[in-house]
């Protein structure tokens, strides 16, 4: 039963790890698999408020959501030689994988939801620094490496609201 802890902290510090240094780090260079994520997911992101309509497409799909789900299902794969000596351990890391995806791909269909929810991951998107708050489903390793940086209810988001409104109007 140790395994579901360690399986959940591993999760969440491969979530880190990866959205830090490899979906932002390799990712910001176009043409390599992974600059879906900067290059189209945040982008669509930004000009949606925070809405990814990526996430109505298939996950089968050759697009930002498919690479997303075969990630996952690769890392899931990487753990299951694992399975016979440590079950929890694996279950958990198969179920880490599905919350995120469940999680990811609901905060990207309704911000309302994101907002209250997963504060930390609108942030990552909406705030002015994307190279933050790197967590998805959990901010503890963002709180551990120091680099959550609330956005949410401040006066900067308060002023980037109040700029995009009187863009609309224009």
């Amino acid at each position: 039963m140790l395994g579901i802890p360690i399986g959940l902290a591993v999760a969440n510090l491969a979530e880190w790890l990866i959205h830090k240094h490899v979906l932002h780090g390799k990712g910001r260079v176009r043409g390599t698999f992974w600059s879906f994520h900067w290059h189209e997911h945040h982008r669509n992101a930004r000009a949606s408020g925070f809405v990814d309509h990526d996430y109505e497409r298939s996950p089968f799909a050759w697009n930002a959501q498919g690479k997303e789900a075969l990630g996952l299902v690769g890392m899931s794969l990487l753990v299951t030689p694992l399975l016979p000596i440590a079950p929890f351990f694996v279950m958990t890391s198969y179920y880490s994988s599905y919350r995120y995806y469940r999680a990811h791909k609901r905060a990207h269909q309704d911000p309302a939801w994101a907002r209250e929810n997963v504060p930390w991951h609108y942030d990552h998107h909406m705030g002015p620094d994307q190279d933050a708050n790197w967590c998805v489903t959990r901010p503890w390793f963002d709180h551990v490496m120091g680099t959550r940086k609330p956005y949410i209810g401040t006066e900067r988001e308060q002023a980037d609201e109040a700029r995009r409104a009187r863009r609309v109007q224009s």
